[in-house]
């Protein structure tokens, strides 16, 4: 595990992707192992290969909440070829992001995603043409109804790319809604630098809305425009690649945001 995940720069403090990449580099390793598995104890699980437990880069033990983030990451383990590449392991990475960089600062890693609601994906809204104003308003609008009236969050609306101050009420009446878990916590955070919403994200961890239903929320100016111009072969190898980490976060909010209440 260390020499498959060594330091190099870190450029965020309080991202806990930051966090994952800062430890990924090439060239990638044999596979050293012949399966994983998952192991028990005192309500936690690890991650086992050929039975040891995997460690995260700084050497410190791994263990998850529930059993099937346990299994899905074990489950990257097992589908390494000969090679073992930390990209294809979403999961894993946010792991050691957990183990890392947020279970000692889960408060700072909250502020650090809370950032996002002074200047949310959600507030700046095309003026033309209408069907696009109309889309933005179908996958939007709802979330800010719902901060409005169960979080007490009123944020301001703005039409273009200029930025418009938010209320501090609103941004503290979000805020609070955050998880206090650090799995919860992290994953949060992925999910609102992935997509420019924190109301996103928390939307998310509420349940108010499914992955599928955020991701499409986070896309609707880029699908418009897809549907208009085509779709950029390169953008969309980065879009694939972005939402692979944004359903492992996913994953990890429905396992453990309800349950951390």
């Amino acid at each position: 595990m260390r020499d498959l995940f060594d330091d190099v720069p870190e450029q965020s403090p309080f991202d806990p992707q930051e966090a994952v990449r800062r430890h990924i580099r090439t060239p990638q390793r044999k596979r050293f192992y012949t399966s994983a598995g998952v192991a028990e104890a005192d309500g936690e699980f690890s991650i086992t290969l050929d039975g040891k437990p995997i460690r995260s880069p700084s050497g410190k033990p791994i263990a998850v909440p529930t059993r099937p983030i346990a299994d899905a990451v074990a489950a990257e383990w097992n589908a390494q070829g000969e090679t073992i590449d930390p990209m294809t392991m979403p999961l894993t990475r946010l792991a050691n992001s957990v183990i890392e960089g947020v279970i000692d600062r889960v408060d700072e890693v909250a502020d650090d995603a809370a950032k996002f609601l002074g200047s949310d994906l959600l507030f700046y809204r095309a003026g033309h043409p209408e069907t696009l104003v109309a889309r933005e308003a179908q996958h939007w609008d709802p979330i800010l109804f719902w901060a409005a009236d169960a979080l007490g969050a009123h944020f301001v609306m703005a039409e273009g790319v200029m930025h418009v101050g938010q209320p501090e009420p609103a941004i503290k009446a979000a805020r609070a809604a955050f998880p206090t878990d650090p799995w919860s916590v992290a994953a949060l955070h992925v999910v609102t630098t992935l997509t420019g919403s924190a109301l996103l994200a928390l939307a998310l961890a509420h349940g108010i809305r499914d992955e599928d239903q955020v991701w499409a929320a986070a896309h609707v100016d880029e699908d418009w425009n897809i549907e208009k111009w085509g779709v950029d072969e390169e953008v969309a190898a980065r879009r694939a690649a972005r939402q692979l980490d944004f359903k492992a976060a996913a994953g990890v909010l429905r396992e453990v945001a309800p349950a951390a209440g």
